[in-house]
């Protein structure tokens, strides 16, 4: 065992100098006190003298433990953080059941990764990061009602699937500093802004600037080859959904192709406090027994 701050430990000398004058004096003066007639009871004079001690070996204990104890020991493997955007279509096709499909699965799949850190952007033409990235994952959960379409303003009416991952990128650019970058669409329309090779030109931004992109597709036609192009450039993958089990079983399809990673840690120094805490409590117990059932009561 070590110490972090090693020279603490010089302050054990107060308790000890405390403690010599009472393992030297005698009974003295017979008075109705605790050592009135112990010459003849050793156990008696052992007892007292280790009640006496116990608050002088609780100060020693509190000095070791202002030290810092430490030992070398190898850490549980630190998990890898992993950030995720959702990027949440709320145009007005959004509404109702399709709405309250995204939301149930987007909710699990927080609760699934929890440990990693969520943002959550919603975009119809327009697009409003609702949440910044955090590992406060109930703030996501809370987010989703407010992404209602039917609860819009008039600007998120239409789809522009392009501008809105162009947006979640330049966003998580300047906050995942570290970890995985994943982008997760849901949306169940096409987009005009993704025409003319522009889909692929923004999957190679995304590759570029290391982002996964997956696409739900909460409909029962296809998913768009527009659409299709620019995730498989990312590397990613869309799926098309049209009820809450084929939702479910998409995200999780999602947390098995980006799971959760485990950086080795090497050995370190850990805090060693659990010996001293029992000591202290062990010290308090015997304090405690002294004072109120072992010492002389005059009345």
């Amino acid at each position: 065992m070590t110490f972090a701050h090693p020279w603490v430990l010089l302050l054990v000398a107060v308790p000890v100098v405390l403690a010599w004058p009472l393992l030297a004096r005698s009974a003295g003066v017979t008075v109705p006190a605790d050592r009135t007639g112990v010459g003849d009871r050793p156990w008696l004079r052992r007892a007292l003298a280790a009640f006496d001690l116990a608050p002088l070996a609780l100060m020693a204990v509190a000095v070791a433990a202002l030290a810092g104890p430490q030992v070398m020991a190898e850490p549980r493997a630190e998990r890898s953080l992993t950030n995720i955007q959702i990027c949440l279509d709320v145009s007005g096709s959004m509404g109702g059941r399709n709405h309250e499909l995204a939301s149930k699965a987007v909710e699990e799949f927080t609760r699934a990764r929890e440990g990693d850190a969520f943002g959550l952007t919603m975009f119809g033409v327009e697009q409003v990061r609702w949440l910044p990235l955090t590992k406060d994952l109930q703030a996501i959960r809370d987010a989703l009602p407010f992404a209602d379409p039917m609860s819009q303003p008039s600007h998120m009416g239409g789809t522009a699937i392009g501008a809105a991952l162009r947006f979640c990128a330049r966003n998580m650019v300047a906050e995942a500093k570290d970890g995985d970058r994943l982008i997760v669409l849901v949306s169940d329309g096409q987009s005009g802004d993704l025409s003319g090779g522009a889909a692929r030109e923004i999957g190679q931004e995304l590759r570029d600037a290391g982002i996964v992109v997956y696409h739900v597709h909460i409909d029962e036609s296809a998913v768009p080859a527009d659409v299709e192009d620019l995730v498989a450039e990312t590397g990613g993958e869309a799926f098309a959904t049209t009820d809450a089990s084929s939702m479910r079983a998409v995200f999780a399809h999602i947390d098995r192709m980006k799971p959760a990673r485990f950086a080795p840690a090497g050995t370190v120094p850990l805090d060693r406090y659990g010996p001293f805490t029992a000591a202290a409590l062990a010290l308090l117990g015997v304090h405690a027994v002294g004072l109120l059932g072992m010492r002389y009561v005059p009345w």
